[in-house]
């Protein structure tokens, strides 16, 4: 397994590669800007196949490079939560992305040899989900390094984001944690150091 990080700076978001260098194959977690011309490229160079668009939520900063990549790459799959599916507004411009495949809290889905984990984790937006694929934990934003996303947004809720941490909290393992915006973390480190996560968990 490989991850690679593209900060797209339009929208200050991090987007995600994630590889299964054995079968080439490739999924794209949170394109929020056009990355298409990139992504070609890298394909070309190093033999990947896009099999995926993966969407932690339906925020216009994680979805705005949707359009071109399947414009680069027809007939790429799209996961997003339907709680976030068929929206059109400003900030949640999830409508006109074309079919969508819907993932629920518990699905698995392969990438290659990899197996993607989809946690449902509302509270920044209703359909807002973590993915764990062994030791890596892309959280969206739901957890950030030192802090957590906004519940103040429409559809947002301060409840079920403390149910979501609190969930994330009691993961096995120190994951690696890859959030939608900032630093990247480790799970055990947010246990220790995160006042949000901690005050979830009842620490």
């Amino acid at each position: 397994m490989e991850i690679r990080h593209i900060y797209i700076p339009s929208v200050f978001t991090n987007c995600y590669l994630l590889l299964d260098e054995e079968r080439g194959a490739l999924a794209v977690i949170d394109p929020g800007d056009d990355i298409s011309e990139t992504l070609l490229r890298l394909c070309a160079d190093n033999g990947w196949k896009l099999r995926a668009i993966f969407l932690t939520h339906g925020h216009y900063d994680h979805v705005g490079g949707v359009s071109a990549l399947r414009q680069a790459f027809p007939g790429v799959a799209v996961y997003l939560h339907a709680e976030d599916a068929e929206k059109d507004d400003q900030l949640m411009p999830t409508a006109g992305l074309g079919p969508l495949t819907l993932w629920r809290d518990g699905d698995v889905v392969p990438l290659g040899a990899l197996q993607v984990e989809v946690l449902h984790t509302p509270g920044h937006t209703r359909g807002s989900v973590c993915l764990r694929c062994r030791d890596a934990l892309f959280s969206g934003d739901t957890l950030f390094a030192g802090s957590m996303g906004r519940t103040d947004f429409p559809g947002g809720s301060e409840g079920q984001m403390t149910e979501s941490l609190r969930r994330l909290g009691g993961l096995e393992g120190d994951l690696r944690v890859f959030p939608g915006h900032g630093g990247f973390s480790a799970l055990e480190r947010e246990r220790q150091e995160n006042p949000y996560l901690r005050e979830a968990m009842g620490l």
